[in-house]
Formats: structure tokens, C-alpha cells, sequence
């Protein structure tokens, strides 16, 4: 029988904890470390890194630690796989052989290419997410690392399961097994406490990394190397499961992952299993992501202090706005958030204090440079009493906007470039299945309720929000049964539009995954264009989820009063 294959993680992100190599490598057994440098803003920045150095484009912060790591991972037999080549996957590869032959290491390098896209008129990146048959062709040439370009999170562990296990493209609940286990790593500590709901009832000040050990079958047991800080139990692996998804149907280019087929259970102390995880044939068309420079924006935050909160707001809007109309226009786009961070009667200054963010954004960088600077400052003897603001306003800074787009997997060359050289494309699947929306599961019957009183709702519920492009993902999970009764009938899409009224007008759809006693709501616009639009106060909705927790409605005291109620405090 094959042994089970240790992956773990060591970056959720591009500036993640720099040290975490080396305590991956020391801190426990693995087979394969991964590291996840990729998100939709950081192609816009490698894009723009690479205008002022076209041999640039990937993320120089892993080769950095690689100047240790590459020796640590050698001693022992540890392969790295990483999407850490952004952009220029080869010229990362060729960077990691100089380090190598620099510090003394003997190192098979391998990369795949092939993610880059004809990039259309007006945009700087144009990348398809490849899925994970590139990186086993490149581990089974004998590579102990691999360098890659735009694939998805997944594919990090996909690829090397593949590998490892003989799997072949029509072996889809094994694959989906996998992606799965891919998607509880690819951000790193959220898997072991980090961004937790329930974080009070641990210890998260240095969450160590998670490692996912994967069976033959595809099942897995989440982990982390002992003795390291963080937890990983039933809620950390059920909150990473529902980050950034959607419905039923978890779609990729190597398959399409059956959430509503996942199964958690306990298997020890700080281990989770997961079974049970259906795949389908992936759909015909890869996603792509497409980066461009959207325009130009500044911000001012007006600082205002003390009584008269509101009628000192409505002076500024009304000194800025006819400031520009004195100028003979204003910019194309003029929002203001009045945050009432201020307390009555209070001791200090700050908590005196309320802010006033104004955001303008206009193609035109003079439109939001000198000529809302200008104004703001001019305001500074002639407007509020206690006019200040947190910042002198700057010159203005570019934007940028993210538009997935899909494109026939047949369109795109998924190469994979071995050791000695040699190039190996890798055909796409040959049977696919268009995606479409998992039917409505049946659900359970509503929890007969009884006394209730009002709370807030994370008392009873746990959530984690995040973005995907211009839509925010809220995934609110149960943590028993009653609960879970309670939360399906209670939180339905016109609810959360109640308890969220920035959704409002907003199309909201909601999935139902019983088997994680869980709902995945996704809000479709409610950021804009993306993150690198700075569109709102939470560009990627990471606190969206915390918001919904914090907010009050009529909830059964049997369920506040349960023993199983989370250790939350109002």
C-alpha cells in the first residue's frame, strides 16, 4: 500500500510569514512543502513589477528563503512546489538553479509555463488558472522543485497527490479528495486558527502551518507539526472549507469537487479528517484573470471631534462640493463613509472622535491629484471647528481592476518544462462536464424554537468572508445540530439583507451544504471591480463575516444556553 503523502504549507500569501520555510522543514516529517504567492492583486503588482524589469514578474520574497531552505529541503527529501514564479515561472526557475549552484545545493528544477494569455488591448496581465498535471509531470521527471506560473491554489497539492499516487484525469473523487485538501492549505494559518471566529478559546498568537496528510483514496487528515502554536479542530478545517467557495459544485481544471459530498470528523487531538469527497469531470473552459490600471484615486479622512458630529460632515460635503463646482467639474467618481467612531462624553480625544473618508477616483490623475488636495488643504482655517485630518492628501495613486473571463481548456498550452529540458504539454481532460448549479438539498426540520432573546448572531454561528473579483463569498456554519436547524430556516437571503443592508439591492444567492451544517452566501458587486479598486472600507471583504456575527436578531435561549454554544463573548 502507498504511504500517505505529507504536503504542507508554508505561504498563504505574497508577504506571509518569512520564516515559516524553515519551520516547516524543521518543525516536523513532510514530503512535499508548498507555497501559495498568488492572488488577483498580486498579478497586478507583479505586472506592474515586471514594466520596470521585464526579467522580474515573480515573487522575489521566495527566493529569499530559499537561501536556507534549499539545504534544509534537500537534507530531507523534502520537494518544493510553488506559484511563487508569478509571471515569469522560467525566469524564477533559472534564479533558483544560480541559488542553488551559489550556495552548494545539487537541485533538479523544473517550471510550468503556459498560463500566459494574448493579453487584449488596454490590460497588463492576461493568466489562465492550469490545474495540477503540469506539476506531476515535472515530480515524476524527477524534479525536487517546481516553479509555476498561474494555476490554481488547489493544483499546488493536486499536481503532487497525482504523482505520488499513479492518479490518472478520470480518477475524479481521488482528485477531488485532493483539491479539497488543497483548498484547507492554500491560506496557510487561516487552517490553524488564524482569522478564526472562535479565536478566544485559543492560543493563535503564532499559528503554526497546516500539513494535510493524503491517502490513496484522496481522503485526508489536516494537521500541523506538533508543538507548534494555533489549533486545528472541526471549526478552523469547517471556516477554511467555506472560504472563497460558492455552491455545490467546487469547479477547477482537473475536476469539479462535490462540497455538499465532504465529510469532517475528529481523528485525534489537532487532526481532522476528510471523506467522502465526490468529483465530477471538469468543465470545458478554464478561468482566467485579467489585470488593467483602471484610473486614479485619492482619499482624505477628515477628522471630527466631539458635538455636532453630522452638521460638521454636511459642511465639508458641501465646501468640497462646491469647491469643484467653482473648478468646472469634479471627479468622474465622489464617495463619502461617515464611520461615528466617536463615544458621548469621552476621555480621550480620539475616542471623541468621529471619521469622514472621502474617496474620489477619475481616469484623469490631475482630477484627483492637486485638484482635491488643493481643496482639502484650502478647508483648513475656514471649515469645522477642530478641522484636521489623519494625512496630508497625496498626489493621487493609480488603481486596478481584476475581470475573470473563460476560455476553452483546449486553447491553452499547458506545458511542462522537466529537469534535462525537456518539454512536455500536457493534453487537457478529455471528458468535461459544463457546469451547472447542485439542486437544493432537502432541509432538515426547523428547530421547534422556544423563549428566544436578542443577540448577536455569532453566538450561535461562526463565519468567514473573503473576495472573488468584484463579489464577496460570507460562508456562516453551525456547530450542532439545533443550531443548524435554527440557521437554515432563520438565515435566508432576505435575513442577511436585513442584517447587512449594504447588500441591499445587491444580487445575494445562497448555498446550503448540510454536511458542514453550513450556508455560503455569495454578494454579487459588492466590491466593485475587485480589491485593487479599492472600491469600499473592506476591499476584500474579509470582515464582512464578523459584521453578520456582531448583529442582533430574536435567537432560542436554548441554543445561547447550550453546552455547545462557542466561546464568544457580546
Amino acid at each position: 500500500m502507498t504511504a500517505p503523502l505529507r504536503v504542507g504549507n508554508a505561504s498563504g500569501f505574497y508577504g506571509d510569514r518569512f520564516d515559516a520555510v524553515r519551520e516547516m522543514l524543521t518543525g516536523g516529517p513532510l514530503d512535499v512543502l508548498t507555497g501559495d504567492y498568488l492572488a488577483e492583486l498580486t498579478m497586478l503588482i507583479l505586472g506592474r513589477s515586471r514594466l520596470k524589469d521585464p526579467g522580474r514578474g515573480y515573487a522575489t520574497t521566495f527566493l529569499r528563503q530559499l537561501e536556507e531552505g534549499l539545504g534544509l529541503a534537500h537534507e530531507r527529501g523534502v520537494k518544493i512546489v510553488t506559484n511563487a514564479g508569478g509571471l515569469n515561472p522560467a525566469g524564477l526557475a533559472d534564479a533558483v538553479r544560480e541559488l542553488a549552484e551559489k550556495v552548494g545545493v545539487p537541485v533538479r528544477v523544473a517550471h510550468v509555463e503556459g498560463d500566459s494569455l494574448p493579453v487584449p488591448d488596454g490590460f497588463l496581465t492576461a493568466n489562465a488558472y492550469l490545474g495540477g498535471a503540469g506539476i506531476a509531470a515535472c515530480l515524476r521527471a524527477g524534479a525536487d522543485i517546481v516553479v509555476t506560473g498561474r494555476v490554481t491554489d488547489a493544483a499546488l497539492v493536486t499536481g503532487p497527490a497525482a504523482a505520488h499516487f499513479g492518479w490518472g484525469p478520470e480518477d475524479h473523487d481521488a482528485l477531488a479528495g485532493a483539491v479539497v485538501a488543497g483548498h484547507v492549505l492554500e491560506c496557510g494559518t487561516q487552517a490553524t486558527g488564524g482569522n478564526y471566529s472562535f479565536f478566544r478559546g485559543h492560543d493563535i498568537r503564532r499559528p503554526g502551518f497546516p500539513v494535510a496528510e493524503i491517502h490513496a483514496d484522496g481522503s485526508s487528515v489536516i494537521t500541523k507539526h506538533d508543538g507548534t502554536g494555533g489549533v486545528v479542530d472541526l471549526g478552523t478545517v469547517t471556516a477554511q472549507l467555506l472560504y472563497e467557495t460558492g455552491g455545490a459544485r467546487y469547479a477547477g481544471p482537473d475536476v469539479t469537487a462535490r462540497l455538499d459530498t465532504v465529510r469532517l470528523a475528529a481523528d485525534g487531538p489537532g487532526r481532522v479528517r476528510i471523506s467522502g469527497v465526490r468529483g465530477e469531470a471538469p468543465p470545458p473552459t478554464l478561468k482566467a484573470g485579467l489585470t488593467r490600471l483602471g484610473g486614479w484615486r485619492n482619499e482624505v479622512v477628515f477628522v471630527l471631534t466631539g458635538l455636532d458630529i453630522d452638521a460638521k460632515a454636511q459642511l465639508v460635503r458641501d465646501q468640497i462640493a462646491d469647491a469643484f463646482a467653482r473648478a468646472g467639474r469634479q471627479p468622474d467618481e465622489v464617495r463619502w463613509e461617515l464611520a461615528r467612531t466617536d463615544r458621548a462624553d469621552a476621555t480621550t480625544e480620539e475616542t471623541a472622535s468621529a471619521l469622514l473618508r472621502l474617496v474620489v477616483r477619475d481616469q484623469d490623475p490631475d482630477a484627483v491629484g492637486r485638484a482635491l488636495s488643493g481643496v482639502a488643504i484650502e478647508l483648513a482655517l475656514g471649515s469645522y471647528p477642530g478641522f484636521h485630518v489623519t494625512a496630508p492628501p497625496g498626489k493621487g495613486a493609480p488603481y486596478g481592476v481584476f475581470e475573470a473571463r473563460y476560455v476553452p481548456a483546449g486553447d491553452v498550452d499547458h506545458v511542462a518544462v522537466l529537469p534535462d529540458g525537456r518539454r512536455e504539454t500536457q493534453e487537457p481532460p478529455a471528458r468535461t462536464r459544463t457546469l451547472s448549479e447542485a439542486g437544493q438539498p432537502p432541509l432538515p426540520a426547523p428547530l421547534d424554537a422556544g423563549p428566544t432573546r436578542v443577540a448577536p448572531l455569532g453566538l450561535v454561528a461562526g463565519a468567514r468572508s473573503g473576495d472573488k473579483g468584484g463579489d464577496a463569498n460570507i460562508g456562516v456554519w453551525a456547530g450542532g445540530d439545533d443550531a443548524w436547524r435554527w440557521l437554515v430556516h432563520e438565515l435566508t437571503v432576505e435575513r442577511l439583507r436585513e442584517l447587512l443592508p449594504e447588500t441591499a439591492g445587491l444580487p445575494v444567492v445562497r448555498h446550503v451544504l448540510p454536511n458542514l451544517r453550513a450556508l455560503n452566501f455569495t454578494v454579487h458587486g459588492l466590491l466593485g471591480e475587485g480589491v485593487a479598486a479599492q472600491y469600499r472600507f473592506d476591499p476584500q471583504a474579509k470582515a464582512v463575516g464578523e459584521w453578520l456575527r456582531s448583529r442582533r436578531l430574536e435567537i432560542p435561549v436554548a441554543l445561547l444556553d447550550s453546552a455547545d454554544a462557542p466561546e464568544v463573548h457580546a
